[in-house]
């Protein structure tokens, strides 16, 4: 034994030979682990969301009509909607948005409105900035983008 434990060789494989069996012993059997399919929900926005992503739309092009120095004529959208459109889960329509809602939609209208003797860029810039003042209050998230609508 005494030869055993003096040689570097032999140590060295009593080491190997002890790992090798304790790694044997504790040999766990690997149960197959069979996950069920994720199921992904895809988001379905709101009709106000799908209203406010075509008013942003409309909105772009006016901007871009004003920039060419276009004069928009006609209004597509029914603003009226945004008092029925079903609200995004958890949302409502408020006092404050009560009270904002019918000064937007005359503010929108009156960018088309051909009779007005205000200049059209004022006109436009305060019916974003309507709709960047019920955002402060309301729904807070696409300010950045509503203000991206601004004429400079």
């Amino acid at each position: 034994m005494a030869f055993f434990l003096n040689n570097k060789f032999a140590r060295i494989l009593l080491v190997v030979v002890f790992l090798t069996s304790a790694c044997k012993d504790n040999k766990t059997e690997h149960e197959e682990v069979v996950s069920e399919p994720k199921e992904y929900i895809m988001y379905q926005p709101s009709e106000m969301a799908n209203f406010m992503n075509a008013l942003y739309a409309y909105n772009e092009g006016i901007k871009s009509q004003i920039e060419n120095g276009e004069i928009p004529t006609q209004m597509p959208l029914d603003l009226m909607t945004m008092h029925t459109a079903e609200m995004t889960k958890g949302k409502h329509r408020s006092e404050a948005w009560q009270k904002v809602v019918d000064v937007f939609i005359e503010s929108q209208k009156q960018v088309t409105d051909s009779l007005s003797s205000e200049d059209l860029k004022l006109r436009y810039n305060a019916a974003i900035n309507n709709c960047l003042s019920c955002h402060k209050t309301e729904c807070t998230g696409p300010i950045p983008r509503i203000k991206k609508l601004l004429i400079q």
